[in-house]
Formats: C-alpha cells, structure tokens, sequence
C-alpha cells in the first residue's frame, strides 16, 4: 500500500515509539514464557500429545475470534487503548493455566489468553501505523523486530526457569505481573487519536495521551496527526470517498484486504512452519543431536530479528514493493539451497537466511493493511491480522499433514513456495488508498 509520511515534531514521537514498542516486547516476552512451560502444564495434567493439541487450539481460536472485533474497537476507542488494555489483560491471563486443573479448564483459560493477545495483536499494531503517521518515519519492521527480541528473551527466561525446577505458576507470576504493571502504566505514552466517542483524544484534539498532549499545547501543535488523521479526517468530520487512483476493481478497500491478507497467511505459514519443524528436520532427517537441533530455530529467529532492525531503512530506500520481493526470492533460495545440501551446518544456515528475507514481510503487510480502509483503518488491520494468523496457526498442521504422505524433506518444499507467493503479491503494497476528503470540520 502506498504511504504518504509527514514530517511530524520528533520529541513525542519518539516516547510514543518507544512506548509501542515496549507493548511488542511485552507481547513476545510473554507469549514466549508460555511457550517454554507448555511441557511443564502438560506434565501436571497427565496430559497426552492429543489431548494437549485439543487444549492448545483454544489458544488460536480466541486470537482469532477477537480479531472479528478488535478492529472496531480500534476505531471507536482508538488504539491506545486496546493497546494498553489488551497488554495488562494478556499479562495477567498469563497465569491462568497454571491454575488449570483440568482440561476443559485449560482449554478456557488458552481461550481467554488467546483472546487477550489477539486484541494486544490488533491495537498495537494499529498504533504503530498511527506512530508512522505522526512521526513521518518507517517504524514497523523496527517494532516487529522488538517482538522478536522479548520472544528471545521469554524463550531464554523460561528455559532457565524449567531447568531450575521452578513451577509454571511461579514462573507466570514472576512474568505476568510485572507485566501487566507495566502495560498498565505504559498506555499513556502511547501515540491516541480522537476515537469515536473521543476517550483517546486529548483536549486539545492533538491525538497524544499523558504528557505529551500538554507539550503539544504548549508548543501550538494542534495539527499533530491522530487516529482521525490516519483515516483522513479532520477531527469530527465525516469520510467521503474520492475517485480512486487504483483500478475499479481494487478501489474498494475489501478487495486490497483479501490480498493482503492471503499474502500474510503466506508469510506466516513460512515462519510457523520453520518454528515448528526446524529441529524436527534436522534431528531426525539429519540425525543431528538434539541441542544441534535447537540451532535451527535459534538461527532463523536471530536473522529475523536483525532483518527487522534494518527493514525501515531498507522500505524508506528500495520501498516496501521491493523489499518484500527481494525478501521473497532470498527466503525461497536460503532454504531450498539449505535442504538440497543435506548437511547440517548448511540447513542451519538455510534457516537464517529463510528468517532474514521474511523478516520485513508481516511489518509491511500489517502497515498496509492498516491503510487500505482509510474511513476504518482498524477494521482493515484486524482483518489482515485476522487471516494472517490463519497460517501461523496452521502451517505446522500443514506441513506435517504433507510429510506423513511425501516426508519432511519434501513437505519442507512448501515454506520454500510461499516466500515466493508473497513476493508475486507484493504489488499490492503498492496500491493508493482510497483518497478521503473531509466536509465538515466539527470545530
């Protein structure tokens, strides 16, 4: 999706950057921490791998189900808010499966969890489409790269608890709690824009919470952007579509949605299925050992968060259409070159350079996406985010529902494909938003 950025005062801007992205190393650091004590829950249950598998499900049934609301949410009561709610309910959330005493009560404590992260999801990436906006820099691939540092950093935390013998509910205390202090706390640094019912904006109408907004008053800064700028509008005025730039067929907002959305499902389908068979493949195929195995993942994780350091330069120099194109062919190569070798070192690598050239793919479709609807900015992301997810959830069941029938070696061919199924969609970046002009200016 085409982005037209302007220039905005930095010093706000900067602490709500900052802000946002403290809630995307919030949502990894937690997630992560679960991930590790899934052993653990499974353990204290008595649990088998299906029933474990059932129970899991209810965790991307509730992401999934609060997208279809979460981007009204946005939009009616802005980002910031669902932000800062969803962070300090997916925190505490957290430790409700170590309460769990059975597994219809773990399916709906994953449920409620779920729940809570998508709207963590939806607000937060919306406010760093709205801090792109106010600040006239590209900043996405810099807070997804954030979220793969705390993701990192909860992985490593919650092994070094699991080795020390320490519980799950202790170990969801020490990390939820702080956390949900901190999401609650941090929400008034968060970039808001004047929702619905005007419970972001500031008085002023300046479009930034806490301090902030005072400062902007201070400095005369009334123009600053908000949620109402992102979409187009001046503050209580009322969207009318101009003539669209794109074709006939794209200028409405559901069509460049769809694509979206089926170009992130394919990019997620790729990272879940190099999260989930990465030491699978090269333990038992490459016969490595199981600490080896590990490196795989470790590999592609630490290339995908230094390819998201370096991919708002790379979007604000080559554009988003070129990036995700290069991106593309680079994943598709690193990993096919990878699996062909048959060595060890080589598939590792493979993996790195897999995570590299997705890396800046989920930022830019999620920025786009948040753009396509300009009257509803938040509607569009949810969806994008929505069917997105779709592929993190399933790519696993994909690739091992194809190597039960052609092998691991072979089913590893479809996160080869689809890297490259991303960077033939990726002209949709490209494509202008419907143009909004305001009547109306509610002052």
């Amino acid at each position: 999706m085409a982005t037209t950025l302007t220039h905005r005062p930095a010093g706000s801007d900067r602490t709500a950057r900052v802000a946002v992205t403290a809630y995307f190393v919030l949502y990894g650091v937690v997630l992560a921490v679960w991930v590790t004590r899934i052993p653990a829950i499974k353990q204290g249950l008595g649990l088998g791998d299906g029933l474990l598998g059932l129970a899991l499900l209810a965790l991307p049934a509730g992401v999934l189900l609060i997208t279809l609301v979460a981007g009204r949410l946005v939009d009616r009561v802005g980002s910031a808010r669902v932000t800062c709610l969803g962070g300090t309910a997916m925190s505490l959330l957290l430790i409700t499966p170590a309460l769990a005493g059975s597994l219809p009560s773990l399916a709906a404590a994953l449920f409620g969890f779920g729940a809570a992260a998508g709207a963590l999801n939806v607000g937060m990436n919306a406010n760093g489409v709205l801090v792109e906006q106010v600040s006239g820099r590209r900043v996405m691939s810099s807070l997804h790269a954030g979220y793969s540092v705390g993701a990192l950093g909860g992985a490593v935390a919650g092994g070094l608890f699991a080795r020390a013998g320490v519980s799950p509910l202790a170990t969801f205390l020490i990390a939820g709690l702080p956390s949900a202090a901190f999401a609650t706390a941090a929400g008034r640094w968060l970039a808001a824009g004047p929702g619905a019912a005007g419970t972001e904006s500031a008085a002023d109408g300046t479009g930034l919470a806490g301090p902030d907004a005072t400062r902007a008053a201070d400095a005369g800064l009334d123009d600053v952007a908000g949620l109402d700028d992102v979409a187009g509008l001046a503050p209580g005025g009322r969207p009318t579509v101009g003539p669209p730039a794109a074709p006939r067929w794209l200028a409405r907002p559901g069509a460049v949605i769809l694509i979206l959305g089926a170009a992130g499902l394919c990019a997620l389908l790729a990272e879940g299925a190099a999260a989930d068979w990465s030491a699978v493949y090269l333990q038992d195929n490459l016969g490595t050992s199981a600490g080896f195995a590990a490196a795989g993942f470790a590999a592609f994780s630490v290339a995908m968060a230094a390819g998201r350091m370096f991919g708002d330069r790379l979007a604000a120099r080559f554009g988003p259409v070129r990036l995700v194109r290069c991106g593309g062919l680079v994943a598709a190569i690193g990993l096919a070159g990878g699996l062909i070798s048959g060595q060890p070192a080589v598939a590792v690598a493979g993996f790195a350079v897999l995570g590299a050239g997705l890396s800046s793919m989920a930022p830019q479709i999620f920025l786009a996406g948040g753009q396509a609807d300009p009257a509803r900015p938040g509607h569009g992301l949810a969806r994008v985010v929505g069917v997105s997810y779709l592929g993190m959830v399933g790519g696993p069941a994909v690739i091992g529902g194809a190597a039960s029938l052609v092998g691991l070696p072979l089913a590893l061919a479809i996160p080869v494909v689809l890297p490259l199924c991303v960077a033939a969609l990726a002209w949709v970046l490209a494509v202008p938003a419907p143009a909004v002009v305001t009547t109306g200016t509610g002052r």
